[in-house]
């Protein structure tokens, strides 16, 4: 991505995921699509590490699988403390249901 394209995407990344719901998540994946770049969800993990915006809600991105991808003993018990607080449940698995718990705006 040239710098200004990374710097439109890293902009649209953001409004998107500060338009997440409380209470519901979107996977990484899903956050690229509609940020026009359906193929490059792996930036978005990489802009959340970097985005410095203590009140940007983070903790409402997983991955694809329904789960938290973050290292386990610290950020994952985290994410998972701040989404069962909004109401996010959690199978046996540690899997969010993506139907249920899923954020589907129309765009």
């Amino acid at each position: 991505m040239s710098d200004r394209l990374s710097d439109n995407f890293r902009e649209r990344v953001l409004s998107l995921i500060r338009q997440i719901p409380y209470g519901k998540v979107a996977t990484y994946g899903h956050i690229a699509a509609m940020a026009g770049a359906p193929r490059h969800a792996r930036f978005i993990g990489r802009i959340l590490q970097t985005a410095g915006d203590d009140s940007l809600p983070w903790h409402r991105v997983i991955n694809h699988r329904g789960q938290i991808s973050l290292p386990r003993c610290g950020p994952y018990e985290l994410q998972k403390h701040l989404l069962l607080a909004e109401g996010v449940e959690f199978d046996l698995n540690d899997r969010i249901d993506l139907r249920r718990f899923g954020w589907h705006p129309q765009y």
